[in-house]
């Protein structure tokens, strides 16, 4: 028992040092420098398929987590009257917790295992040898646009989850409670809430995307054992991402206070 404890910190102590050292990798790529740069034609393809390409699913999911909120607070504001909290009660939750975290658990599932997928399959099948032989920076070139991708697709659909859930929730109070949007709004924007709920979810937003890209990008350039070793590698990346999401949620939410 003692030596299967000790095989799994020093497991995960090299999967997190791994994941530290591509970041020290990936920033210094980031930093402008004369022929140093990354790829940008391969950073606004990586934007459009992870970004673009996930709005239907982050879509879906933000309009049902809004109604959800509603549905389980609808108990308590028909037992007290309180009406004019809904909003408070399903945005509080929506924006600084719910929103960011789904958001990150859809977009590791999809893109971070796909990119788990492509990049495992570029090692094994030597195309990241290939690049290194015709002196391409495989950081710079594959690495670094997909990482800033992965972080700036997570940011951004964070604020498109914001929008929907609010505007999922506000209807379907109408539906149920018949509680109207204008009042909905109203007790969401009457000083319960503020700026500082939504900059908390953001945060969150970026940090679970530093963690879902540095572990879709480590597993992926780690991949060995061929066709077999690729899914090896994705069923890391998910379990890494999730547990890292989960890890960062509480020590982030310790740290802003919420």
């Amino acid at each position: 028992m003692v030596g299967g404890i000790g095989a799994s910190f020093l497991e995960i102590a090299e999967t997190a040092g791994g994941m530290t050292i591509l970041l020290a990798r990936v920033l210094a790529r980031i930093v402008p420098r004369p022929g140093k740069n990354i790829d940008s034609r391969e950073l606004l393809k990586n934007l459009y398929k992870m970004g673009v390409k996930s709005l239907p699913i982050v879509a879906v999911t933000a309009l049902f987590t809004g109604a959800i909120m509603v549905i389980q607070a609808a108990t308590i504001v028909k037992r007290y009257g309180a009406e004019g909290l809904l909003g408070w009660g399903a945005g509080f939750g929506t924006l600084r917790e719910i929103a960011p975290l789904l958001t990150a658990l859809m977009i590791s599932g999809r893109v971070g295992a796909n990119n788990t997928a492509e990049l495992g399959t570029m090692v094994v099948t030597e195309q990241l040898d290939a690049l290194r032989v015709l002196a391409i920076d495989p950081i710079s070139f594959l690495i670094a646009p997909r990482f800033i991708s992965i972080v700036s697709t997570l940011f951004m659909m964070t604020l498109f989850a914001d929008a929907l859930a609010l505007f999922g929730a506000a209807y379907t109070g109408e539906a149920l409670l018949g509680v109207s949007p204008t009042t909905f709004y109203n007790g969401l924007t009457g000083g319960l809430l503020g700026f500082g709920d939504v900059a908390t979810g953001l945060v969150k937003s970026v940090v679970f995307g530093l963690v879902i890209g540095l572990a879709s990008c480590h597993f992926g350039l780690a991949t060995t054992g061929g066709a077999p070793g690729v899914g090896r590698a994705v069923n890391s990346t998910v379990m890494a991402s999730a547990a890292g999401v989960f890890v960062l949620d509480y020590l982030t939410s310790f740290a802003l206070g919420g």
